[in-house]
């Protein structure tokens, strides 16, 4: 899962967390959030977010599973 983080605000948006009291579950990539979602701190538009960190613990495991059958 990946973070992202509003450039006005730096408020984070986790993909793991989510944000359930506006509608959008744990879990949700950033790519399913609405685009017509805003910021929750300063109603920034979804394009306003970056990338900040990508998690490459699914890229390991599947990695570990070729390397150790």
């Amino acid at each position: 899962m990946n973070i992202w983080v509003c450039e006005f605000c730096d408020y984070i948006y986790d993909e793991a967390k989510g944000v359930p009291k506006e509608g959008i579950p744990a879990g949700t990539c950033w790519e399913d959030v609405p685009f017509n979602w805003n910021c929750p701190y300063c109603a920034a538009k979804k394009f306003a977010f970056k990338l900040i960190e990508q998690n490459q613990n699914r890229v390991n495991a599947v990695s570990m599973s070729i390397l150790n059958p």
